[in-house]
């Protein structure tokens, strides 16, 4: 094992346009992308508790050491894509237009953003990698908890930024958290079906997240502002 990437990782020299630190910040970006790779397929492959960390490194031609300046624990590499929609899901809540409804938000939040994340995600790993280390996670006891942990609290700040959006109390007014519970739920629903399939393209994930969302209707939609 070396201590620095080898195969696939070398970067040209910087170019007289290009500082070194620029350099070597796409370096640190590629070896990152690459373990982070590399530690999906195994855990899809071999099992989530079946890989070392050594194996992970290994497999990029890295030290241990190397792997753990970018991710403090295996734990932190299986999350790591999913971190990074669940962010990019927030920020595009954040911009809807204010007029929009809850509910309209939180959709077009998502669907509008699968354009943009699914790229995101692909510049990392395919996509087809990104559900089965979905499907992998839902079936690891130990990541199991932990998903289910952080679902909780990613539906409590949604819950609060909608209850931002609406100016209510959050604490006072159940609906944010109920229309964020329900919402979480369709959502789960939607990519457990989409993850059982065979088509793992954004316009599937779009259609079938729309086609279940379509079904979120009831005393919960609307606008909640009062006039």
């Amino acid at each position: 094992m070396t201590a620095e990437p080898t195969t696939g990782l070398h970067e040209p020299a910087a170019g007289p346009h290009e500082p070194a630190t620029g350099l070597r910040e796409r370096k640190k970006q590629r070896t990152r992308d690459a373990l982070l790779r590399a530690a999906l397929e195994l855990f899809t492959t071999k099992g989530y508790e079946q890989t070392t960390v050594d194996e992970i490194a290994d497999a990029v031609e890295v030290s241990q050491r190397t792997f753990f300046r970018y991710f403090a624990n295996k734990e932190e590499a299986a999350f790591a894509v999913q971190e990074l929609a669940e962010s990019h899901f927030v920020a595009a809540l954040r911009e809807r237009p204010a007029e929009e409804g809850p509910f309209e938000a939180l959709r077009n939040a998502v669907l509008s953003g699968w354009e943009t994340i699914g790229e995101a995600i692909e510049k990392i790993v395919p996509l087809d990698l990104h559900m089965r280390s979905y499907q992998m996670i839902e079936s690891t006891p130990a990541l199991l908890a932990i998903h289910l942990r952080r679902s909780t609290v990613m539906e409590e700040e949604i819950a609060r930024l909608i209850a931002e959006r609406e100016g209510l109390d959050v604490d006072a007014d159940p609906r944010p958290r109920v229309a964020v519970a329900a919402f979480g739920g369709v959502m789960r629903a939607a990519g457990r079906l989409w993850g059982q399939g065979e088509d793992f393209s954004r316009e599937s994930i779009k259609t079938l997240t729309a086609t279940y969302l379509d079904h979120l209707d009831g005393t919960l939609a609307g606008n909640w502002r009062k006039p």
